[in-house]
């Protein structure tokens, strides 16, 4: 187990109950169970919060972390963009992403790759994103 994956995972700011929402998703992995319900409250084509529960492994977990984190404050034309980079390595084409998003996005996840895309699904089905 990578570390750095239980330090991502382990920061729950936007595991919560979000009560004010605009977006919302219920998203399920039928081969393991994993799931995970997310809210967005989008103004003016800002995403100005984001909540999220979920029942899932420390990959899945990871992954909403970090990716709730980099999508707060963002236009939704950034996350939208960000959202379709990332579906490149979802279907195993080369990407390159910075900081800490390449600490889950990468080769070394690959195996795991359901797991981890599966909160980006779950903000692809909120968000209406047309791939």
């Amino acid at each position: 187990m990578d570390l750095d994956i239980l330090k991502i995972a382990s920061d729950t700011k936007n595991m919560k109950k979000l009560e004010n929402f605009t977006h919302s998703a219920l998203k399920k992995n039928p081969m393991c169970g994993d799931y995970i319900k997310l809210k967005i409250n989008l103004k003016k084509n800002i995403i100005k919060d984001v909540g999220y529960e979920t029942k899932s492994c420390i990959y899945c977990q990871a992954s909403a972390s970090l990716i709730t984190k980099n999508i707060i404050n963002k236009n939704l034309k950034s996350v939208i963009q960000k959202i379709k980079l990332i579906n490149k390595f979802y279907h195993n084409q080369e990407i390159s992403i910075e900081g800490k998003l390449f600490k889950i996005f990468n080769k070394k996840n690959y195996k795991r790759k359901n797991c981890i895309y599966l909160p980006i699904n779950a903000i692809v089905e909120a968000l209406k994103i047309k791939n």
